[in-house]
């Protein structure tokens, strides 16, 4: 998947006839990965690139004022795309989202973006979908500019799940109450979170139970506790993934206001995987973060951890 970040300054090269659709994808949920099969089915029938066009930081994060709670991202970027280039999309637009783009007037949007930096020959966006300047563009104008400048819109209806629209805000709410089944059923996948494994203070190891450490990219993540998981990547050449338990949060048990990490101890495995790119699966919350009195309380706590991780993955008789 090719990645463009200035799509109006590719010189006088002409844009190849693109079939696209536009949004945030936070998450890549069921109902994005709807948008982007149309795409891509598009995209084949009629030998287009199949593209996406998304912004970075979120519309949303950007209007806000200092003092606005804004909603963790369900995913970093590195995960966010390596999603998207899994349905299949040729190119991903990834557009700062900036003054220029947030004073752009719907009509502009279409002309300077879509029509002459991209090429856009068919649209495809969700039944909600808005933009432009104060989120004055809406399908019809979309429509009626594709017949100005030819191109063709579709509009995708919403994907349900249990009678409710499938969306980034149920993700997250599922997600930072630990129903980890209903994510699942969201995503059409479990959810992950990967990352390059760095050098952390060596503190499981010293009680006994050695960790992989991973840096969250970007934003934090929408929950925080002690979580049973999977590894993958560990084995070089192997799609194989490692039963561990996990701690994804500030470490309150160890350092006060402490950076956002993760922290997976892989349950019977040793090896070297510092720089290793790693990505961790969510199967079931254990509990949420705590404070402990001593070293040993914590050790004390993190067995027991792991015994319910063993458990989680021991079939039954």
């Amino acid at each position: 998947m090719q990645i463009i970040r200035r799509p109006t300054q590719r010189g006088n090269k002409l844009p190849l006839p693109t079939a696209l659709t536009i949004g945030n994808f936070d998450g890549v949920h069921r109902g994005h990965r709807a948008l982007l099969e149309a795409v891509c089915k598009r995209a084949r029938n009629d030998r287009m690139l199949a593209s996406l066009m998304t912004f970075w930081p979120h519309p949303k994060q950007y209007f806000a004022s200092p003092n606005t709670p804004i909603p963790a991202r369900i995913c970093g970027r590195r995960d966010q795309w390596e999603a998207i280039a899994g349905c299949g999309i040729d190119q991903l637009f990834a557009l700062r989202f900036d003054h220029k783009l947030a004073t752009c007037s719907a009509e502009r949007f279409i002309e300077d973006y879509l029509v002459r930096a991209i090429g856009v020959r068919h649209l495809v966006v969700g039944d909600d979908f808005r933009f432009g300047a104060k989120r004055q563009g809406d399908f019809d104008l979309l429509e009626r500019a594709g017949r100005r400048y030819g191109y063709s819109v579709e509009s995708m209806q919403t994907v349900l799940h249990e009678q409710q629209r499938v969306s980034s805000s149920q993700v997250r709410e599922a997600l930072m109450l630990g129903r980890f089944d209903q994510v699942l059923a969201l995503l059409g996948r479990p959810y992950s979170i990967s990352g390059h494994v760095i050098h952390g203070r060596k503190l499981g190891r010293e009680l006994g139970f050695p960790t992989l450490n991973l840096r969250i990219d970007g934003e934090q993540a929408p929950l925080k506790g002690i979580f049973v998981v999977r590894v993958c990547g560990l084995d070089s050449g192997c799609e194989r993934c490692l039963p561990a338990v996990a701690s994804l949060g500030t470490r309150p048990a160890v350092e006060h206001a402490g950076r956002y990490l993760l922290e997976v101890h892989v349950l019977d495995w040793s090896g070297q995987a510092y720089g290793r790119m790693v990505k961790v699966e969510f199967l079931k919350k254990l509990r949420d973060e705590a404070h402990y009195p001593s070293l040993e309380a914590l050790k004390a706590q993190i067995a027991i951890d792991t015994s319910h991780a063993r458990a989680f993955f021991t079939p039954c008789p």
